[in-house]
């Protein structure tokens, strides 16, 4: 092989060295772009992991905050049971057997006024049977 021969063969190698490095620099470019893009979107994710953990925060808050309230209505509810079974229904009670009493003593007095009314339907029946025996007598004599 000549001197010209190994020159142009060097030539074309170094060419396709060429040809194969600026391949290589668009490939390598491509690659910066995507890693670029993926930085992007990384970035968008930790934002939004961030956001959902404050999120997250301000649910744990209310649902601490509405066992606390849970909490507090089941003893009220308890509260207010034990207030029903233990005072209001024996006042019920109570006040029930306080009328059954009337009731009876109404039903005693009311038994004494109709006696009370026959009585001076009598009375008045006998005091004009009276008055007219009266009368004839006075007429008669």
């Amino acid at each position: 092989m000549t001197d010209n021969e190994l020159l142009q063969e060097i030539l074309a190698v170094t060419q396709s060295l060429k040809t194969d490095v600026s391949s290589l620099k668009t490939d390598v470019q491509s690659l910066k772009t995507d890693v670029q893009s993926l930085k992007t979107d990384v970035s968008s994710l930790k934002t939004d992991v961030q956001s959902l953990k404050t999120d997250m925060k301000f649910v744990k808050t209310d649902v601490q905050q509405l066992k606390s309230d849970m909490q507090d209505t089941k003893h009220r509810i308890t509260s207010l049971e034990l207030t029903l079974e233990n005072e209001t229904n024996r006042n019920i009670r109570l006040i029930a057997e306080g009328h059954l009493d009337l009731s009876r003593k109404l039903d005693q007095a009311l038994v004494v006024e109709n006696q009370k009314e026959m009585l001076l339907i009598r009375v008045n029946t006998l005091e004009n049977e009276m008055r007219k025996l009266k009368e004839q007598m006075v007429t008669t004599s």
